[in-house]
């Protein structure tokens, strides 16, 4: 990575930075070339860097934003061709609570049976806490995930893409199934609060994954 992006790293960070590169062009081995691996990883690091307030982190939350964005980019090229499952992107404003919450909603309806995406216009530097708890309590584990941009790549390769209070800044691309849900921001909300946002968003993602029944393969 250029040593201007990387100030301020450990030398453990940067060796962990190291290790995903390796990782991820073994993964992605036959599909992506080490220097596509490493624009992505730098440029996922360029983006998080800004925001996120967990810098021993850092390189884990980059390596997996960068992962997501290879594995958008592998289904736009074609290389992913024998998969079937449809992807989901949820877009909000700080990709803190509402999307978050949606996302974790998916995963638990639909496991494996679907590609399941988030990102903000404006990325929050922590998920809000209230929407943790909230989704704690139905057994769905969100206390993991960090809020992030979304990128071009992640855009294109969503089937659905639904948008949360983001306004004119959700990007539009032709050929997409759009849904725009109007729901209560949990920012700055109590977990009681937060719990009506929580159920709304659990209704509506039972909805979408009723409409993509006939879509939804066994996992290969």
């Amino acid at each position: 990575m250029p040593e201007k992006q990387s100030e301020g790293l450990a030398l453990d960070q940067h060796h962990l930075i190291r290790v995903a590169t390796a990782r991820l062009s073994a993964e992605f081995a036959g599909t992506f070339g080490r220097e596509t691996i490493e624009r992505f990883l730098d440029d996922s690091f360029a983006r998080l860097q800004p925001r996120t307030t967990f810098n021993t982190f850092l390189p884990l939350l980059t390596e997996r934003f960068a992962r997501e964005r290879l594995q958008a980019l592998a289904k736009i090229e074609g290389h992913t061709a024998a998969d079937r499952r449809p992807s989901v992107l949820f877009l909000c404003v700080h990709n803190a609570g509402r999307s978050q919450m949606a996302a974790g909603w998916l995963r638990h309806l639909a496991g494996d049976r679907v590609h399941v995406y988030s990102g903000g216009s404006d990325p929050a530097s922590e998920i809000n806490p209230a929407a943790i708890a909230a989704m704690a309590e139905i057994g769905v584990d969100i206390a993991t995930e960090f809020p992030k941009p979304w990128t071009a790549e992640v855009v294109q390769a969503a089937d659905v893409v639904v948008t949360m209070g983001c306004g004119d800044v959700c990007t539009l691309y032709p050929g997409k199934r759009y849904e725009d849900w109007i729901l209560d921001d949990p920012a700055g909300q109590s977990v009681t609060e937060v719990r009506t946002i929580r159920d709304e968003i659990g209704e509506r993602v039972e909805k979408l994954v009723a409409s993509l029944a006939m879509d939804l393969a066994e996992p290969n």
